[in-house]
């Protein structure tokens, strides 16, 4: 099925009939919460991510709008369980973005339904406020011969996740169904993160879920460069030396790309668009 007939099929967007409700939103979770993969020198961090995007279009559209933002790179679940939740929750959010389990899905010997039971707990948690509560589900790993073999543990994960959000009311944030980021040009150098690119599909689709309009298009990548089998594997190396083997020792060692840092913006706070640097055109545009 082309992407054209599956955007046929989908549910049709309805967009709220007035203002949006929410004036307090927090986002807590790992990497991809925090915006790695997105540099910004203008943004808290040095970086920007989808969930700035989002909180900026959010901030668009009501008075008195804030945002925080907790998430920390390399956090296991457990970790933004521990650390995360009773923090987001004092912060007394109306909105929550919760995005955990990924780091512990890709480990090998872990078990997603495990996983998935930290996750419920945590939901039970951030849901006994009131806030509505946005979930994620994973990424199709299929495209990415690295991850790949992730993929089943990935597909149990998220219908845990999917279960959850049923049982308490969480909206679905949903990665897997989400095809125009299954494509290695909009994901970083690292090929773990998700570039400006990404994000920025990542946060229309966050947005669609909450039902939110907004000015955000499909954004069109630069297409694949003409290269060499032995060009390839050269870049290949490069990759698993700059970016695999330093995670596989951070693994080995019990580190993580996250030890010793702080929450890019703890305090819920109000919004500044942030104009950053030239990125690739709306895909109507070329």
């Amino acid at each position: 099925m082309s992407a054209d007939d599956e955007a046929s099929v989908r549910s049709p967007f309805v967009a709220n009939a007035g203002p949006h409700p929410w004036r307090r939103f927090v986002a807590i979770g790992d990497s991809f919460t925090e915006g790695v993969g997105d540099p910004e020198p203008n943004a808290p961090g040095g970086l920007r991510g989808w969930a700035d995007r989002v909180a900026e279009t959010l901030s668009e559209q009501v008075d008195d709008f804030a945002y925080a933002n907790l998430a920390i790179r390399g956090k296991l679940i457990t970790q933004i369980v521990a650390e995360q939740v009773e923090p987001a929750l004092a912060l007394k959010p109306d909105l929550i973005t919760f995005c955990a389990g990924g780091n512990d899905v890709i480990r090998p010997g872990t078990d997603p339904d495990e996983i998935a039971q930290q996750f419920e707990d945590a939901v039970v948690r951030l849901s006994s406020g009131g806030a509505s509560v946005v979930v994620f589900t994973g990424i199709d790993t299929n495209f990415a011969p690295v991850f790949r073999q992730f993929r089943g543990k990935i597909a149990i994960y998220n219908e845990n996740v999917r279960a959850i959000a049923e049982r308490y009311d969480c909206i679905v944030a949903d990665q897997w169904a989400l095809k125009e980021i299954q494509d290695p040009r909009f994901f970083s150098d690292d090929r773990l993160h998700l570039n400006a690119l990404g994000h920025h599909e990542v946060a229309r689709m966050v947005l669609r879920a909450l039902n939110v309009p907004n000015e955000l298009r499909p954004m069109q990548p630069d297409p694949f460069p003409i290269t060499t089998w032995r060009a390839a594997r050269a870049s290949d190396l490069v990759w698993a030396r700059t970016h695999l083997m330093p995670w596989v020792l951070r693994r080995l060692r019990h580190q993580s790309s996250g030890d010793h840092m702080t929450a890019k913006r703890p305090e819920p706070l109000p919004v500044i668009t942030i104009l950053p640097g030239p990125n690739p055109r709306p895909a109507e545009e070329l």
